[in-house]
Parts: C-alpha cells; sequence; structure tokens
C-alpha cells in the first residue's frame, strides 16, 4: 500500500538502507495515529486470550492493553498475546505490575511496543521508566540484539527504530501525582499520560464519581495543554457520553474492558431481542 510504501521509505532513510529494501521492524501504529492528531481506543484484556486480541485488531480498535498489574498472565504468554496482535496490526501494549528496571526490559523483550506503568506519582519516577524503556543514547535498556524484539538480529540499527517506536505512558492515578504533574509533565521520552479513575478516586478518599470526574476534568486539559497526549481510564462501556466528554477535554488515548464491552453487548441483545418480541 502507499502507506506501507512510505514507511518503508522513512525507515530506510533513517537507517541508510539501500533503495527498495524492506524492513521486518514494525511501526508503531498507535504512535504513528496520535502523531497524526487521532483519537486511539484501545481495548484491556487481563487473561490469556489471544482470540479476544485477535477481535478487536479485527473490528479496528489501535491497541490492546495486556493488562499484567491485575492479571494472572506470565511473559510467555504476554509474547502469545504479542504475537495475535502482530497477526492483526494493533499495536501490543503492556501495563506491567511494577517500576523496576527488570520488569520492564523483560516485557519489553516479549515485543510490546509500549509500557504502561502504575503509580507513578514523581518526576523521579517518570526519569527512571523511561530512561529503563529505551537503549543508549536514550536510556539504559538491556540490549538483547538477537531477541525477537530486534526480529531476532535480521534488523539494522534495530535499537535506534525501537527507540523511535516504544511507547512509555506513566499513569496519573493518585493525589501525589496529580500534586507533582507540573514536574512529571517536564518529562522527556513520555508518550502519554494515562489519567484513571479507580486508583485515583480511591487516593482521594473515595468521594465519588462526581468527584473523581471533576479532577480528571482538570487534569485531561493540563496535560494537552502542555503538549502531551493524554490517556483516560477507568471509564464505564455503557457512559459513551462521558468518555466523549473526555475527548473532548483533551484525552486521546482511551482504553476501557473488554470484560466490561462483552458484558455490555451481552445484555443489550437480549434486551433488544426480548423488545422484538
Amino acid at each position: 500500500s502507499h502507506l506501507t510504501k512510505k514507511r518503508v521509505i522513512l525507515y530506510n532513510a533513517l537507517l541508510n538502507l539501500p533503495k527498495g529494501a524492506l524492513p521486518t521492524m514494525r511501526t508503531n501504529t498507535t504512535k504513528a495515529k496520535l502523531a497524526e492528531g487521532k483519537v486511539v481506543y484501545g481495548a484491556i484484556v487481563s487473561r490469556f486470550a489471544p482470540d479476544i486480541v485477535e477481535i478487536f485488531g479485527a473490528i479496528g480498535y489501535d491497541f490492546v492493553m495486556i493488562d499484567c498489574e491485575h492479571g494472572p498472565m506470565d511473559l510467555d504468554q504476554v509474547e502469545h498475546m504479542v504475537r495475535a496482535a502482530e497477526s492483526f496490526d494493533i499495536t501490543p501494549i503492556a501495563r506491567i505490575p511494577n517500576h523496576e528496571d527488570s520488569t520492564i526490559l523483560r516485557f519489553l523483550d516479549r515485543g510490546v511496543q509500549g509500557i504502561i506503568v502504575p503509580h507513578i506519582n514523581t518526576r523521579e519516577d517518570a526519569e527512571s521508566i523511561v530512561k529503563a524503556a529505551r537503549y543508549y543514547p536514550d536510556g539504559h535498556r538491556g540490549s538483547a540484539g538477537s531477541g525477537r524484539a530486534h526480529d531476532y538480529g535480521m534488523a539494522v540499527d534495530s535499537a535506534s527504530w525501537i527507540n523511535s517506536q516504544v511507547m512509555v505512558i506513566p499513569m496519573i492515578e493518585e493525589t501525589q501525582a496529580v500534586d507533582n504533574l507540573d514536574e512529571i509533565l517536564g518529562v522527556p521520552g513520555v508518550d502519554v499520560l494515562h489519567v484513571a479513575a479507580g486508583d485515583l478516586g480511591q487516593s482521594m478518599g473515595n468521594p465519588g464519581r462526581e468527584a473523581v470526574r471533576k479532577v480528571m476534568s482538570e487534569v485531561l486539559p493540563r496535560i494537552r495543554a502542555a503538549g502531551k497526549n493524554v490517556g483516560a481510564g477507568g471509564n464505564s462501556p455503557a457512559d459513551a457520553a462521558g468518555v466523549a466528554e473526555f475527548i473532548k477535554l483533551g484525552a486521546n488515548f482511551i482504553t476501557v474492558s473488554s470484560q466490561g464491552l462483552l458484558r455490555l453487548a451481552g445484555i443489550d441483545f437480549r434486551q433488544r431481542v426480548e423488545a422484538a418480541l
């Protein structure tokens, strides 16, 4: 396709490959869409279910959040989820369980194209995960140039390409992070700041939905005004108007539970059948 040819030309120009050479390294299409000013949508999948990943790719979702903060998947299963995503052209992004360099390394080495990192509350937290996710000169990610993230050593200068494509996504989900937001916004190499309702509300003392939405409605435009992409999480699949409101405030990275969508579709189907009887 025309778009594929443009990507080949861009890649070859970056890496000084000969004209006509076809790189095997993958473009992060979600990152590219954000750069074009588009809103991207992702489904949260918290159990080992490659077919669910494929379905969301088939229906045109932009990315899948492979949830390993709350979900029980091991790294072998994550790698198979990534393969499913690659086969259906949907960006694989993992929500990882902690901030550790070793955790970031092992998930990225499975081939995920982004990491969503929970409970990033300070500038130092954000700087640390950015450095752990990228190779020199942008960071200190451990090098394994013959692994699957590097197309098993078949790609030229793969570290530079991976640095340009990986997405680092800190979660803003505590009042401490909101208090430190200006400092976190100043960290280079952060691709999206993802604001999530659940733990944010808990850190506020569980004051109720409207109070949490009020804080989010203040935080989202602050992030966009600083030139950063901003995510909105903790969305109810039944609350399309609420999600649209967040998008109007600047959110351009939207996550929603695949299980919640299944529940909504199941209820809707039965209600429509019964109404037609």
